[in-house]
């Protein structure tokens, strides 16, 4: 039976999921279209406004290296996260409780290692080296004059990007379908039109600032979500004892199935997620974009809390849905959970204020993947290695050119994704293209920063490596595994040990690499700038 509306919801709403068809609107979808619509104007607004803002190619790919901590701890964050929080997370505290919270425990250590680790050395190395790309500085760094490193990494960029952007596009339809009963792919469609205006309008300063409102919007909805909901079932006394009676292994970490070798390995799978932290371009990129070191500890603390308060609000939501709902009341689908969750809980308004946050999740991951991938066509290929005499108008133009072509290959994946199966988990087609780029790039970017012998050569076998590692064990390997270890590879997922391999290729390259080996004058130096304790 369908729960009914509390007494302090302002109208009701449908609580049913059509699979197909776009229904007539109602006044309560009126409402919720007046938060989208809100929320999409601010946007635009935004891309207008630093537009205005973008002078040359460093101020649309890097934010011309001025911004302040706010501004890059929530866009770090918002990029970071994508409808994989949103959507995904929260339905996976719904299948399986607070073994969700490795979860959260992985993107702590990912997200504080990131800030706390890494980007103090990446920081300074980037400015002595002037690097407005990740590509740009691998380049600089590991002394590669033949321009093949800069052009494995934009590939790579170039390749998994619209993928990943894809797969966000395809939770945009999923998000419009759940809170609006809209077909899937008109949902998809309204989506991908906002944000093509402001990120080719307004480059990586329209997508900073955007991201600082929409990180503000995931983060106010995450932590009040469940605070509803517990003020629904009557507060945490009573949550625990309705999780005690129906679903008792939501209340423990290992969900319920004790310590066994296949728990730890999805523990592993659920905390390696964090990985992709430590060097994914599209968020070391804002380490790039910051003005000055001394803003990294301040942004190291307001990017843990609003990692530990967001993704434990994303976990807490799917637990308290998990008591207040059943799986038929949600339509069969726990990744609806959220949707249906504010839509039953809260006024229509306050509901679209929720597709708005859903919309944010996903739009500040396309926007950052874009730019990202845009600057690596147009700086890292066009630029250094055929026109290195195009003037900044020229390159921003083309740089607002190959946005939108990327875009509009990303909206296509999407589509294609939407068409397939459009029940598939956004979570875990998500994690697929982080899971690539993360492979390809993390491995490198780590040693680069820690350890003076890597070479041009390790580093891109370890960037080839990490890229083909990423579909064979996703797809490949699982025919080739005995069924018995089918589930231990399912558990741990592809990023662990596409990483691994990535890594272990690097060392081994580069330390076979005399030639390379001898090109790395001037490192050492290099390593004394960016380790040295005053600034």
């Amino acid at each position: 039976m369908i729960r009914p509306a509390p007494w302090y919801r302002l109208d009701a709403t449908s609580n049913r999921h059509t699979t197909t068809g776009t229904p007539a609107i109602t006044p309560d979808q009126l409402q919720k279209l007046l938060a989208v619509v809100l929320y999409c104007a601010v946007l635009i607004v935004l891309g207008w406004l630093a537009s205005r803002r973008t002078h040359d190619i460093r101020d649309y790919f890097a934010g011309g290296k001025r911004l302040g901590f706010i501004n890059v701890a929530f866009s770090a964050r918002a990029t970071g996260e994508s409808a994989w929080l949103l959507i995904g997370l929260t339905g996976t505290g719904f299948a399986v409780g607070a073994l969700g919270f490795w979860v959260v425990l992985g993107e702590c250590v990912g997200v504080g290692g990131a800030w706390l680790i890494f980007a103090r050395r990446f920081k300074r190395l980037t400015d002595r080296y002037d690097s407005i790309t990740v590509p740009d500085y691998l380049e600089s760094r590991l002394r590669d004059d033949t321009h093949g490193l800069r052009l494995i990494a934009a590939a790579a960029l170039i390749i998994f990007v619209p993928i990943y952007a894809g797969s966000q596009v395809f939770a945009t339809g999923k998000a419009f379908h759940a809170f609006l009963d809209w077909n899937h792919f008109l949902g998809a469609t309204v989506g991908f039109l906002v944000v093509l205006f402001y990120i080719t309008k307004g480059g990586f300063l329209a997508v900073v600032w955007s991201d600082v409102f929409q990180g503000s919007l995931m983060f106010l909805g995450l932590v009040a979500l469940p605070i509803v909901g517990l003020m629904e079932i009557g507060g945490v006394t009573n949550l625990l004892d309705t999780l005690r009676a129906s679903h008792p292994e939501h209340l423990t970490i290992t969900g319920g199935a004790g310590w066994t070798p296949l728990t730890i390995t999805t523990i592993i799978g659920f905390a390696a997620i964090g990985i992709g932290f430590w060097g994914s371009p599209q968020v070391f990129v804002r380490f790039i974009s910051l003005k000055s070191e001394r803003e990294i500890n301040k942004g190291l603390v307001v990017a843990l809390v609003w990692t530990l308060l967001a993704d434990s609000g994303a976990v807490l939501v799917g637990i308290v849905g998990r008591a207040l709902f059943s799986m038929d009341e949600i339509g069969g689908d726990k990744e609806f959970i959220l949707p249906f969750m504010s839509q039953s809980l809260l006024p229509s308004f306050l509901a679209g204020v929720y597709i708005a946050m859903v919309l944010s999740a996903i739009m500040s991951t396309i926007d950052s993947l874009l730019v990202v991938a845009s600057s690596a066509a147009v700086r890292d290929y066009w630029q250094k290695t055929k026109h290195p005499d195009m003037s900044d108008e020229q390159l921003i133009k083309l740089g607002q050119i190959l946005t939108f072509a990327l875009a509009l290959i990303a909206f296509a994946i999407g589509m294609v994704l939407i068409a397939v199966n459009r029940e598939n988990e956004a979570f875990w087609i998500i994690i697929f293209g982080w899971s690539g780029i993360a492979a390809t790039f993390c491995p490198v970017m780590i040693l680069s920063i820690f350890w003076r012998r890597l070479t041009a050569r390790g580093a891109m076998w370890s960037m080839a490596s990490g890229f083909a590692m990423v579909p064979f064990i996703k797809f490949a390997l699982p025919r080739l595994l005995p069924e018995s270890a089918l589930a231990y590879l399912e558990a741990l997922d592809v990023l662990l040990p596409a990483f691994a391999v990535a890594m272990l290729v690097a060392v081994v390259v580069s330390l076979l690499d005399k030639k390379g080996q001898a090109k790395l004058e001037g490192v050492d130096v290099d390593f004394e700038f960016a380790t040295q304790k005053h600034e």
